[in-house]
């Protein structure tokens, strides 16, 4: 489930209720324990709290649908998974209640005009490194691992066909088993400080610098540089529109809970920090090349919440 209401750290309460309900039907304890597994959380009590928070929303959820006598008509995923019967009705009951605007092709067209660097292929680069290990925390050994790092790198600038040679003795990475080569890296594959000194080093002979990260030492060679690409308006259109119609589709259910919350008695919980259900995820997921939150529930992609610009 993904959070749709602003959480307020002074909203939360400070100690777990003793009874959570709504409009008299009581949340049992045991389903909230069952369903704190689904929320990350800083310490047991606020996950307690975002799971009472989900089944409470839920159950505002059902409850209008019961008044709306919603019959569940459950789906089946592509993968075979079928909704459960509660899932089905929150979702017709979404499907009902909550309309989004299309996004049209000049809506998507100013949004991919603010946000070109986010329609870009990753750059690519062909790597080989060296590894003198050294936890950055360790002081002596990172001095030590410098000294040894710098005697190693002078012996591969004097003689470049001796770098595979000097990865097989010396590196602490698995990759000298290959002579150190990483083959092709892009975006994200490495540690961020590893990352930034590539875009640094001309392809071609060995680096004269040493890359210090936080695993150590690497003396660096990049065969060859493959610049990314910018995606033309028309490869990006569809996930645009997908990601601001979901963008929208948010905003219009967090408006509709506060709408049915504040018709309800709830007691035991806050919604404020209320998470969307998770229902209609085939649709709600907004498929952007710039979204980095949506999250994977078993075999089931879950709703995100991307944040337009």
């Amino acid at each position: 489930m993904t959070e749709i209401i602003g959480t307020s750290p002074s909203a939360r309460p400070p100690r777990r209720p003793d009874e959570v309900s709504v409009d008299g039907v009581v949340i049992p304890r045991a389903a909230i324990a069952r369903e704190i597994q689904n929320h990350a959380a800083k310490t047991p009590a606020d996950a307690w709290h975002a799971a009472a928070r989900a089944l409470a929303v839920r159950e505002l959820l059902l409850a209008q649908a019961r008044r709306l006598d919603i019959v569940p008509e459950p789906a089946t995923e592509a993968d075979g998974t079928r909704e459960t019967d509660e899932e089905a009705v929150i979702r017709a009951l979404l499907d009902r209640e909550v309309t989004v605007p299309k996004a049209d092709t000049a809506t998507c067209r100013r949004y991919f005009e603010r946000n070109r660097a986010a329609f870009r292929s990753d750059d690519l680069y062909e790597v080989a490194h060296i590894l003198i290990p050294a936890a950055s925390a360790d002081a002596a050994r990172r001095a030590a691992a410098q000294v040894e790092a710098e005697a190693v790198l002078r012996c591969v600038l004097s003689d470049e066909t001796a770098f595979e040679e000097m990865a097989r003795a010396h590196s602490a990475c698995p990759s000298r088993e290959v002579g150190g080569s990483l083959g092709q890296i892009g975006k994200g594959q490495t540690v961020p400080e590893f990352e930034a000194a590539l875009s640094a080093i001309a392809p071609g002979p060995v680096h004269p610098l040493l890359v210090p990260t936080r695993y150590g030492f690497h003396i660096v060679r990049v065969a060859r540089h493959v610049a990314g690409e910018e995606l033309p308006f028309a490869a990006a259109e569809a996930s645009i529109a997908a990601h601001l119609e979901a963008t929208s589709w948010h905003i219009a259910v967090r408006q509709y809970l506060s709408l049915l919350a504040g018709r309800a008695d709830i007691r035991g919980v806050t919604l404020e920090g209320a998470p969307t259900p998770s229902c209609n995820r085939r649709k709600r997921c907004c498929s952007a090349p710039s979204c980095g939150n949506c999250r994977m529930n078993g075999s089931r992609r879950r709703p995100c919440s991307p944040s337009a610009t």
